[in-house]
Order: C-alpha cells, then structure tokens, then sequence
C-alpha cells in the first residue's frame, strides 16, 4: 500500500468520530485506531503496515500479574518454548481434555497444545521424549515468541 494512501488514511481517521479504522487491498492490511488521551498505543495485530494515528503521551506501564517464571525457576529438563505470538489452547476444542497434563508420558511429535495466531491454530509439538514436569501456561493465555511454555524430562 502506497504511503500517500495510508497518510490519507489517517487524515481521514483524524477528521472523522471513528475510533477504528481498518483497510484491506489484497493481501495488505492497514489498521488505524485512535487512543484515548492518557492512553498507550499498541500493535495488537501483526500487519504488514501499521500506522499510528498519532503520537501520545506514555502512561506508567506495569509488569503483568501472571509472568512467565524465571529461567532459574523453571524445573530441570527441555523447555518448549513458544514458535510465535499467539493464544494459547491447551484443547483442541473447548470443553475437551487437554492434549497433556503434568506427569504425562509424551514422544516426540506428540502434540502439547496449539497457538491460534491470524486465525491458524498451529500444533505444539513435543521435541523430546519424557515426562511433562511443567505447564508454564493456561488455556486462553496469549503468549509471546520464545516465551517457555512446557519443560519435558
């Protein structure tokens, strides 16, 4: 999408009582939202372009209340760690059993959970055979790239 057009965009957004803006050529997708005064801006949805409306003033960020345990936290054996961004389902369906639960024997292979990221669910794979020690997430949770998700011994 040609600069212009996106500048355009904004204008528009900016002279209009819309909060959210979102437009798709093709493959392209651009999503302009405006902030509240105070507020933060955030990419929430991986775009080829994105463009904020405009620059605001940074409100004190405080660490989340659930955060992923320290490395020396984490039990002795392989961690799995997350592939990408996403949501985090410990169920192919909601309601089913979990594909592992702690003390399961898993293989190689074996599917751990799914990430839904841009509406695909994509399968966690166990890369070692043994036991699962650890599930470092909850269903539901959205989780970041590396973010340590399982330790299998």
């Amino acid at each position: 999408m040609d600069l212009r057009k996106i500048k355009k965009l904004i204008d528009l957004l900016e002279e209009s009582n819309l909060a959210e803006l979102e437009i798709k050529e093709g493959e392209e997708v651009v999503r302009l939202s405006r902030v509240p005064k105070g507020g933060v801006a955030v990419a929430a949805a991986p775009a080829p372009a994105a463009v904020a409306p405009a620059p605001v003033a940074a409100a004190p960020i405080t660490a989340p209340a659930a955060e992923p345990p320290a490395a020396d936290a984490l039990p002795a054996g392989h961690v799995v760690k997350a592939p990408m961004v996403g949501t985090f389902y410990a169920s192919s369906t909601p309601g089913a059993a979990a594909f592992v639960k702690v003390g399961q024997q898993v293989k190689a292979g074996e599917t751990l959970g799914i990430i839904e990221a841009m509406k695909m669910f994509n399968q966690i794979e166990a890369e070692v055979s043994g036991t699962v020690k650890a599930i470092l997430v909850e269903n539901g949770q959205p989780v970041e790239f590396d973010q340590p998700m399982f330790v299998i011994a």
